[in-house]
């Protein structure tokens, strides 16, 4: 089954853009903003991950990605600023069958923390996964024990503890455990055919 998933998502606040090379500039200077807030969370980066033309490239490969339905990025933008990044939303290792999946992976800027944005993106994407279009059953997300933010949005949203993965990614120069959560769909009904 091939997604086709919305390129815009709208919610009060906030445009959720899938990725064309024109964010380039504001995904250059989202990522320039947020190295040390980034750094204790994030597994590590090239130094040149946020070069210019190697974030226009990586947003053209997301863009065939989220066209192909192997991968969705969105973007977040505010909604009275709708050139500037703020954060992203992600869905990954999109696997279809009897799996139905994704792992769910997402970053707001520092200077927009502790406003309810993160949430209100993810119930967007959430609704989204689990249209008709997306037609996800699961979202499966990973959380450091020490991110009290990450995991207090998460419960808000449903999302249900699964278990501790040990070692789980390396950052900031450890092996990190993980707190392993999922959200499944109610209302998930099997593709004819299985």
């Amino acid at each position: 089954m091939s997604s086709s998933a919305a390129t815009e998502l709208r919610t009060e606040r906030l445009r959720l853009r899938a990725p064309v090379p024109a964010l380039g500039d504001a995904v250059v200077d989202f990522y320039r903003r947020n190295v040390t807030h980034f750094a204790p969370w994030d597994p590590p980066v090239a130094n040149d991950h946020a070069a210019p033309d190697r974030v226009r490239q990586a947003l053209a490969d997301g863009a065939v990605a989220f066209g192909e339905g192997r991968s969705h990025r969105w973007w977040l933008l505010p909604a009275d600023a709708p050139d500037r990044v703020i954060g992203s939303v992600h869905l990954s290792g999109i696997s279809r069958g009897p799996f139905q999946n994704a792992l769910l992976g997402y970053a707001l800027d520092a200077a927009w923390q502790q406003r309810g944005l993160m949430g209100e993106a993810l119930r967007a994407v959430i609704a989204e996964a689990f249209s008709p279009r997306v037609h996800l059953h699961r979202l499966q997300a990973a959380v450091q024990p020490g991110n009290a933010r990450s995991l207090a949005v998460l419960r808000q949203l449903g999302f249900r503890e699964e278990g501790l993965a040990l070692d789980y990614l390396f950052i900031a120069g450890a092996w990190r455990d993980h707190l392993l959560f999922a959200l499944t769909h109610p209302g998930f009904r099997a593709p004819e055919g299985w």
